[in-house]
């Protein structure tokens, strides 16, 4: 599975972005698929996955909302209410169905990630 992001930048505190993260696989619809984001000098975290509902990290529960669009083989993350410390690189991930949905563990294809950078 082939996964590339877009939508990242530039973006002031308080602004939105959409990231979409486009995948290669004809079955897109049976995998989990989760974002994931590295700030600068810190470790890789979850933000959000989606089988069929979203599910969240509690520092975007209430601003960011994952959708899939099985038809065009896309997942999408709105990102909404900005912050400074949502700066990171963010990674598009696939994993299987029964994949709990927060462990990066449990991913299998990982895109090469787009860069999000909130200024204040």
């Amino acid at each position: 599975v082939q996964l590339v992001e877009s939508g990242g930048g530039l973006v002031q505190a308080g602004g939105s972005l959409r990231l979409s993260c486009a995948a290669s696989e004809r079955t897109f619809s049976s995998y989990t698929m989760g974002w994931f984001r590295q700030p600068p000098g810190k470790e890789r975290e979850f933000v959000a996955a989606i089988i069929k509902y979203g599910y969240y990290a509690d520092s975007v529960k209430g601003r960011f909302t994952i959708s899939r669009d099985n038809a065009k083989n896309t997942v999408y993350l709105q990102m909404n209410s900005l912050k400074p410390e949502d700066t990171a690189v963010y990674y598009c991930a696939a994993g299987p169905a029964t994949a709990t949905m927060s462990r990066i563990m449990e991913y299998d294809y990982w895109g090469q990630g787009t860069q999000v950078t909130v200024s204040s």
